[in-house]
């Protein structure tokens, strides 16, 4: 008889670690499976966290994400280098869905939490993976503090941009916005607001062609789209905001997604299939932080644990109500 799981946990993000802990402290049969083999997710990227509770002076995202997965494990769960890639919509007649692995095989579960996050879109410019965590970013909100009195840039033109470079100037000394096309794209009230602050510049018809620094980043070299003319902007961090795309491709066409990909669920994390649960960054929702990661984690591993003891008819009574 091949084995069945309480729980699995696709992703190995905050979100996916958090739903092990707790779901390894309640004692489900739990496994995480996570591609890369290292756990943490986009936090990985981060060079330093400010904003997360009980960290007066913030905490490296390499330096956390290794503390939440000691801490996931420390209480039993199973931790796997593997990537789910698609997951059974029918149940099997003991409750359990399946879930097929790139590596070959598949496992048995009762439940299924979908921590997979999102992935930012890349430029895929020289010097832009390099210098990730050392100056790139891909969220203001994160690592915008980071910049106190600095000069940086933003690539794009919609609404995030724009949104992000207007909460960049509460730190930096100068944001200036590279954008490919004559005019932005954002929301009107959006352009009027960075075109009336002093500290952000607009450099439009261009684009990012490489991003430069001994380690860290130090400038931009961009190209006039019309005239095909080169510069250069100094800047000590460059913020990347050309969309976001969630990594849903495991449950699609079994979970109801948005018209974007990602994964509706309630406030309890349950998707549109019971038994099949989505935490973090992979939800349709309005914030995504390490902070908001976490608790949707903690949220999706405590109902996914009494949707599987009213499965196996053990649950308290009363509970998850």
């Amino acid at each position: 008889m091949s084995e069945i799981f309480d729980v699995v946990i696709a992703g190995g993000g905050p979100a996916g670690l958090t739903a092990g802990l707790y779901a390894s402290r309640a004692r489900m049969k739990a496994v995480l499976l996570e591609k890369s083999g290292l756990c943490g997710g986009q936090a990985l990227l981060t060079e330093r966290i400010e904003n997360f509770p009980g960290f007066p002076d913030g905490i490296g995202g390499a330096e956390l994400s290794d503390w939440m997965a000691k801490q996931a494990c420390r209480f039993g769960l199973e931790v796997r280098t593997a990537e789910a890639i698609a997951v059974a919509g029918n149940k099997d007649d003991k409750g359990a869905f399946s879930v097929k692995l790139a590596e070959g095989g598949e496992l048995k579960t009762l439940s299924l939490i979908i921590a997979t996050g999102a992935r930012w879109n890349l430029l895929g410019i020289p010097g832009e993976k390099e210098l990730t965590g050392r100056g790139v970013s891909y969220c203001a909100t994160c690592d915008g503090p980071l910049f106190k009195g600095k000069d940086v840039v933003v690539v794009g033109g919609g609404d995030t941009a724009l949104e992000d470079a207007l909460f960049l100037t509460k730190f930096v000394n100068k944001v200036t916005i590279v954008h490919r096309r004559n005019m932005l794209r954002a929301t009107k009230i959006l352009q009027e607001r960075v075109r009336e602050n002093k500290k952000i510049e607009l450099c439009l018809d261009s684009v990012a062609t490489e991003i430069t620094g001994k380690g860290k980043c130090e400038a931009v070299k961009i190209k006039d789209v019309n005239t095909g003319k080169t510069g250069e902007l100094k800047a000590s961090g460059v913020f990347i905001f050309i969309g976001i795309t969630p990594n849903s491709d495991v449950v699609k066409n079994v979970v109801k997604t948005d018209e974007k990909g990602y994964v509706v669920t309630d406030d309890d994390m349950r998707t549109s299939v019971d038994g099949i649960f989505a935490c973090g960054d992979i939800r349709k929702k309005l914030l995504r932080q390490v902070v908001t990661a976490t608790g949707d984690g903690a949220t999706a591993a405590f109902n996914a644990g009494h949707y599987v003891d009213r499965l196996k008819g053990v649950e308290y009574p009363g509970a998850g109500k």
